[in-house]
Parts: structure tokens; sequence; C-alpha cells
């Protein structure tokens, strides 16, 4: 094995192609090596995409394998730390993932019409324990950088009552992780993070040196 790699994953009803221009920016200006993640965010439950994406790292047969999150992918990446503890070196960095729990996410969870929505992956991940409650182990031994958006466009606003600052999906308050190494505040969507340089010149940051850019 030689070398590092970059995973990204993708979010709740999203694809691996969804962060395509994140994988692109990194390869072309920092000259990283990177790919994309594909799990069923709806069908199979948090271990499950856990042991899939640990199975998915061992094959890019390199010795250093950093993750970039988006919102459920994120709190995934913690997962899968925290169930292979002797896994392979590397950063994470969280986009806007529900680290405390998800407001949005618990009242669909209330909904009798919703529960085939939402899935397996969703409550596990979100609603029954929070990254919070069993990821403090994983802060210990590895960095993890998170970022919160601040431009409130998306469905999650519709339903959660925010009374602070948020994506449009998650509150900032919810990016929050005991023991993390940084945490970023921009103004950006939960969406707009998948299309903006500015996010992922500091994700980039972040797996280069284990801070964001200020």
């Amino acid at each position: 094995m030689s070398g590092e790699t970059v995973i990204c994953v993708h979010g709740y009803l999203s694809h691996g192609a969804g962060m395509y221009l994140i994988k692109r920016r990194l390869e072309r200006e920092y000259d990283m090596r990177v790919s994309l993640f594909n799990y069923p965010s709806v069908r199979g439950n948090l271990d499950e995409n856990a042991a899939a994406l640990a199975t998915f790292m061992r094959g890019q047969n390199v010795d250093v394998a950093h993750i970039i999150g988006h919102s459920l992918g994120g709190v995934l990446a913690l997962r899968m730390h925290a169930n292979h503890p002797g896994f392979l070196p590397g950063r994470v960095v969280c986009l806007g993932s529900p680290l405390t729990g998800s407001r949005a996410a618990s009242y669909l969870h209330e909904l009798e019409w919703a529960e085939e929505i939402i899935g397996r992956s969703v409550p596990d991940a979100m609603i029954n324990q929070t990254a919070n409650e069993w990821a403090a182990h994983v802060a210990e031994i590895r960095d993890i950088g998170v970022i919160a958006g601040t431009v409130p466009l998306g469905f999650g606003r519709l339903v959660a009552n925010f009374d602070e600052d948020n994506d449009g999906t998650i509150g900032v308050s919810e990016t929050r992780l005991n023991g993390a190494k940084d945490h970023l505040i921009m103004p950006v969507s939960h969406k707009g993070m998948l299309v903006s340089a500015g996010v992922a010149d500091q994700a980039a940051a972040f797996i280069k040196r284990g801070e964001f850019l200020r």
C-alpha cells in the first residue's frame, strides 16, 4: 500500500455523484486522489452502511484515507470509525452533519406516512442516538472538522421552526461535536455546500493541516 486518498460520502436521499464538484476541485486544485462512495441511505441501516464504507476504503489500497461526509454522510464516517477504532489513519470533514440530532428529521419521524421515506439510517444517526453520544472516542484519536451553513434554504426550515442560524436543513447547534478539532460557520445552504468552491477549499485545508483557514 502507498499514498493517501479522500473518500466523499454523500447524504440522505443522494448519490455519490452529488459530491462530484468537490471531488473535481480537490483533484484539480490540490492534486488529491478522490473517490466517491455510494450507499443505500434509506434501505440500509447505519451500521450496515458503515461496514460497507470500511470495505470500500480498504479496497483503495492506501496507507491514509480521509473522509469528507455531507450531512448523513458525516455521521456515517464517524460511525465507521467508531465501529473500527484501529482503522486507517486519516482526517474527517463533516459538512452540515447533524451530530447532535436533527429537529427536522425528528419531526418527520413522528409522521406515520413518512416512515418509508425516512428509512433505516436516519433514525440510527439522528433520532435514536446522536453522534455526540457515541463518537467521543473517535474525536480523541482522530482529527474531525465540521462546517456549518447559515443560508436558510431547504425543506427543513419549514418543519423545524429554527430559532437559530441554520442552512435550511440543519441548525448550527446541531452540527456541534464534543471533541471536534475545528468548527467553521460559512454562508452556504445545506445543498449549497456541495457546489461551493469555498467549502471544498476549506475541506482541503483541514485534510492537509488539521484546521480550517481563517
